[in-house]
Order: C-alpha cells, then sequence, then structure tokens
C-alpha cells in the first residue's frame, strides 16, 4: 500500500472556505494599507543568504531556512569539514540562498538596489509568506504570512502615529479587541546604562523580550548566566514591571534615566508618539511596556507589539523603527519604520471568536438549476449578463436530480437557487428560490438582476 502524503510540521492546507475567510483578512489589511497610501510590491521567496544572515541576531540566524546549492552541491564542500563536522562552516558551502525569514530585510535589499526609482519617503506594503525553522506549536508555524507596511526616507514620528492608527483601524474593521503595547529601543538602552551593562543590551533585550512566555524570574535567571550581577537586576526589576497609567510610566522613567541622554531621547519619542495617537482618538487599548523588547537587533527607536484581548495567543501585529538598517546593505542613512500583521494568528483569532460576517462563506450569489440543454443555454445567457453586473452566478453542470443539485447549493452556502423549467422558459421568466426561508418568485432577467444588485450593496 501507498504510504498517505503528509505535509511538513508547522504548514497547514486551506480549504475554498479557509481561503474565503484567509482573504477576507488580507482584504481587510489591504483596503486598510491603501487608504493610508502605501502601495504594493513583491520580493521573492528565496534570498541569498548574504542578504538574511546577521540581520535577525544569533537566535534568528539559526531559524533561517537553507537551500542547497543546485546541481553538484557537494563540489565545494572541504573534505576537512565534512570530516570534522564543521556544520557552520558546511552550511556556508552547500547554501548560498535561504527562504526569506520575514519581509523587512528583503524590502531594505530592495530598496538599496532600486533607490535611483524610489521617491523619498517610500511608503510601501507586502503580502506573501515566510518561512522560520522554529519548534511548532499553537500559533507558531513554520510557513506564515506578513502583512507589512513601511515608510522609509522619513524621520517624522507622525509616520509611527499614523502606523497605530492603521492598526487601530484595521482590528475595529475586524471587531478584534486588542492592546497595543508600544516601548522605545532608546529608553533600553538608557535601562541598560543606567544599571551599569551597557555593553550587555543585546543580551537584554533577548531575555526581556521573553517575559511573557517564560515570566520575569526566569528572565532574571537567564540574565544572570549572561553575567549580570544582582545589583544590577534589581534595578531593573521595577522598571520591567511598572504599572499605572502611560503618564506615571513616563514620569517614572523620566527620573530613573535622567543621566541618559539616549534614555531621555527615547522617552521624548515614545511621549510624542503617544499623545499623537491619543488625540487622533482610537478604539483599541494602547499602553507604554518597557518590558517590550522586540528581539530583532535592527529596531532603533519606537517598538510595537499587540495582543489580543480575548484569545490566549502570542504577538498578533508588531514592528517598528530601524534606522539603521539598509546600512548593511552599502546606504547608510536611510530611516525606515514599519509594522507587520501576523495574517495566520489574526486567522486563528477570528475563527475562535467567529467574528467572520456571514457573506464571508458565499463566493457565489445564485446558482441555476440544469435541467437539460435548452434550459441550461437561456440560463447560461442570463449568467453572462449577471456576471457583467459584477454578480456571481454559476449554472450546475451535470443534468442532476433537482435534490442533489439542491443539496449542492446548500453545501456551498449559496443564498439562491435560480430555476427555469419548461414553464420558465415558455414564460420568459427565472423562478428565484431564497435558501433560507424557502420563498420562491418570479421574475423577469431583469429584474432579478436589479434584485441580486440591491442585496450586494
Amino acid at each position: 500500500m501507498a504510504q498517505k502524503p503528509s505535509i511538513p510540521k508547522g504548514t497547514r492546507d486551506f480549504s475554498p472556505s479557509e481561503m474565503a475567510r484567509r482573504n477576507y483578512i488580507f482584504d481587510t489589511i489591504k483596503s486598510v494599507f491603501r487608504l493610508y497610501g502605501f502601495k504594493q510590491i513583491e520580493t521573492p521567496a528565496m534570498e541569498n543568504l548574504s542578504t538574511l544572515m546577521g540581520k535577525y541576531g544569533e537566535e534568528g540566524d539559526k531559524l533561517l531556512f537553507k537551500i542547497l546549492n543546485s546541481g553538484d552541491f557537494m563540489k565545494s564542500v572541504k573534505e576537512e569539514d565534512l570530516l570534522s563536522n564543521n556544520l557552520y562552516r558546511l552550511t556556508n558551502q552547500l547554501c548560498e540562498k535561504g527562504l526569506r525569514y520575514d519581509l523587512t530585510v528583503p524590502f531594505a535589499r530592495y530598496v538599496v538596489q532600486n533607490r535611483a526609482q524610489l521617491q523619498m519617503p517610500f511608503k510601501r506594503y507586502q503580502i506573501q509568506p515566510v518561512w522560520r525553522a522554529d519548534r511548532p506549536q499553537k500559533g507558531r508555524y513554520r510557513e506564515f504570512y506578513q502583512c507589512d507596511a513601511d515608510v522609509v526616507g522619513s524621520d517624522s514620528l507622525w509616520n509611527e502615529i499614523e502606523l497605530l492608527s492603521m492598526i487601530d483601524m484595521v482590528f475595529s474593521l475586524l471587531k478584534v479587541r486588542v492592546a497595543i503595547k508600544v516601548n522605545n529601543r532608546k529608553i533600553l538602552t538608557g535601562i541598560a546604562e543606567m544599571i551599569g551593562e551597557a555593553d550587555k543590551i543585546v543580551d537584554i533585550t533577548v531575555a526581556i523580550d521573553k517575559i511573557d512566555k517564560i515570566g520575569i524570574e526566569n528572565v532574571n535567571a537567564e540574565l544572570k548566566e549572561k553575567g549580570l550581577d544582582d545589583a544590577a537586576l534589581q534595578k531593573l526589576r521595577p522598571l520591567l514591571e511598572m504599572c499605572g497609567s502611560n503618564e506615571d510610566k513616563l514620569k517614572i522613567l523620566e527620573e530613573t534615566l535622567s543621566s541618559s541622554e539616549t534614555g531621555k531621547k527615547g522617552i521624548e519619542e515614545l511621549r510624542t508618539v503617544m499623545e499623537g495617537f491619543d488625540s487622533l482618538g482610537h478604539n483599541c487599548e494602547a499602553e507604554i511596556d518597557v518590558s517590550l523588547a522586540r528581539g530583532l537587533n535592527y529596531y532603533t527607536g519606537t517598538i510595537i507589539e499587540v495582543k489580543a484581548l480575548d484569545v490566549q495567543i502570542g504577538s498578533i501585529t508588531g514592528g517598528g523603527r530601524y534606522d539603521n538598517l539598509t546600512g548593511v546593505f552599502g546606504m547608510p542613512g536611510l530611516s525606515g519604520v514599519g509594522i507587520s500583521f501576523g495574517a495566520d494568528r489574526i486567522y486563528d483569532v477570528l475563527n475562535q471568536l467567529e467574528l467572520y460576517p456571514s457573506s464571508v462563506s458565499s463566493s457565489v450569489d445564485v446558482l441555476f438549476v440544469n435541467f437539460g440543454e435548452k434550459e441550461s443555454m437561456a440560463a447560461a445567457r442570463i449568467i453572462k449578463a449577471l456576471r457583467e453586473e459584477g454578480i456571481s452566478a454559476e449554472l450546475y453542470p451535470d443534468e442532476a436530480k433537482m435534490k442533489k443539485q439542491m443539496g449542492y447549493a446548500d453545501s456551498q452556502s449559496i443564498p439562491y437557487v435560480a430555476i427555469i423549467g419548461e414553464s420558465e422558459l415558455e414564460e420568459g421568466i427565472v423562478n428565484l428560490k431564497d435558501m433560507a426561508n424557502g420563498t420562491q418568485e418570479k421574475l423577469t432577467p431583469e429584474q432579478l438582476i436589479v434584485k441580486l444588485k440591491n442585496l450586494r450593496q
């Protein structure tokens, strides 16, 4: 017996009904991106490893999916590396390409390559899959979609305020209650300076970024392993456990980081962003969270993370400012800021909360019953007219029993069934059945078009 096929762990198939739901999410996010003036691009699924490596920190580099060189991929391998099982050197010799880890680094590469054609500031959005060799678990996949919006070529904090407003609009349209958490990497640098561990800023951010997952005690244990002493940890802990209003937190930070110029700059930026966002008004919760670190090394200013309030799941949106990202590709000084919606986690949230509109499950407005060749040709002409008016219509392809055709309409959640039998053909009408309540009405083809168009509005 042939082995039953399967898919890799951490990946998923999506049925037509599931794709309808996913497209509802994508279309909602796209509509907001366009409202704010962002333009769409796409980049290849694979990038040169030289583009990807070193941009996500040591932890991120480990999670890159690497692609074996085509052809004789062993020809460049040195025998001593093979015998010594030197995985790092072997990987470099066997693989020149990798699947993209996110959309931000490929975007930075795109900007550098196409700088002469781009008008700054450049606002782009991108909706494509990314891959991470992570351990699959609830809400965490190896293949998943990101929906990114970024602005490059502008230092203005107005960009951060607009991105927060976009997040608020997207989740308001999706009817998901969320909390937006905001911090600034300059504040984290100031904290590292204040506790006397400025040289361990990367270790500190990587550790405290896990605080929601492993708790503060385990974070402290990890930091101890990295060389922080008890005195430094005692200074750090109160800041990570701050409570009160956003204004209360800003005042505590101003007092605590008064000796750090970098920290004070971060507080100033954070105050501007939060006050600007509040002044526009928003539906979601928005709070300053000093424990928010966003482990990716390229963030340099504002950092953002979004959590769903009614479902236990990880971050569903994140982002921040990355002033230095294009510098690694030979274009220093180009500032950028962006956000990324985690479409797969948002999909899981909407599924658990059953927040999809009823119209999402139906892709066809009306199904025409097939009674034979003559009746089907008449139905086909009406179907063509319906489609030209933007109304989705379908003819059942086989001359099957009425029960089977009705069952098909029901299984596909098609709201209306159009019947053209011998008597309808003679009268030049369509008998339209409402599948929800079973009522029927006789309409001319012109009346049918008007009715279905009105129902879509």
